[in-house]
């Protein structure tokens, strides 16, 4: 910005200064002293008009104040004001970013913490966040960090780590109610880093690990449980049925498979047996 506004003041003072030069080059000739004079004014009228000249760039805005008082919002594009007389200070409207820094924070149920987020705003009425706040940056800045304290300070350490959206929502909410005053929209504001001392991160990964393996002794009990219900069904299925036994360990044998290095024993049931004994008995 500072570069296209120097180039364009820069060929209007020349293009001017040139002008009254070819303009009193023959008073200069005839009279030398006037032709100076005269070719001074101009060059004292091309400094003053060039200097005037400002260029604002599409996101920024430029807050005009005549003698101290303010006056106009201009830009962006080339603009100008009064040398001496105006004076202008440029907003820039675009989205700003701003790191909150890392705050020391005790929790509802006295948990240490370090939290540091991050707060997206832009200037919505440059008039009034240049006239009614010194340093609106500063002042965002600060403000975000007292209420990130102060709602964090509210909730429990649980609820921090499981409700950063929400408790960015509320950080959030509290800011925006105060900056709209200060002509300042805030967009969003996000937690990013939670912090604990070395000491409880061990406690907690213990906690975790004595919680895992709460949740698989479970798990085994639940399912040692629904083995025993299965094979209770299975003995009483077999139970009804005769054949059923004879069945499961002709499948049991086909499970085996050919190899020779298995030895398998055949417990022939009773129940064979007397069948056996009674058809021989019908033949005799």
């Amino acid at each position: 910005m500072v570069l296209i506004t120097n180039y364009i003041s820069a060929i209007i003072f020349f293009g001017i200064a040139g002008l009254g030069f070819l303009a009193t080059a023959p008073l200069m000739y005839t009279s030398p002293v006037l032709g100076t004079m005269v070719f001074g004014a101009i060059v004292a009228v091309a400094l003053f008009i060039s200097s005037g000249i400002k260029i604002a760039a599409q996101w920024e805005k430029a807050v005009v104040f005549k003698l101290g008082k303010y006056s106009s919002i201009a830009g962006p594009g080339m603009f100008f004001i009064i040398p001496l007389i105006d004076e202008i200070r440029m907003v820039d409207t675009r989205l700003l970013t701003m790191e909150i820094p890392k705050q020391q924070v005790i929790t509802k149920d006295n948990v240490p913490a370090s939290i540091n987020g991050v707060l997206y705003f832009q200037v919505e009425n440059p008039e009034i966040a240049v006239i009614k706040v010194q340093n609106y940056v500063y002042a965002m800045s600060q403000y975000a960090q007292a209420a990130l304290r102060d709602v964090v300070g509210g909730v429990s350490f649980d609820g921090l780590l499981a409700e950063r959206d929400q408790i960015g929502k509320s950080i959030e909410q509290i800011v925006e109610h105060e900056s709209k005053s200060w002509g300042l929209k805030v967009t969003q504001i996000r937690i990013m880093d939670v912090d604990i001392p070395e000491d409880l991160k061990k406690m907690m990964s213990r906690q975790a690990s004595a919680e895992r393996e709460k949740r698989a002794t479970i798990t085994k009990a639940e399912g040692d449980k629904m083995a025993a219900f299965n094979l209770a069904e299975a003995a009483r299925t077999m139970h009804e049925s005769p054949g059923a036994m004879q069945l499961r360990t002709l499948q049991t044998i086909d499970g085996l498979g050919p190899t020779a290095s298995n030895t398998v024993v055949l417990a022939i049931p009773i129940e064979i047996m007397e069948l056996v004994k009674k058809s021989s008995e019908n033949k005799n």
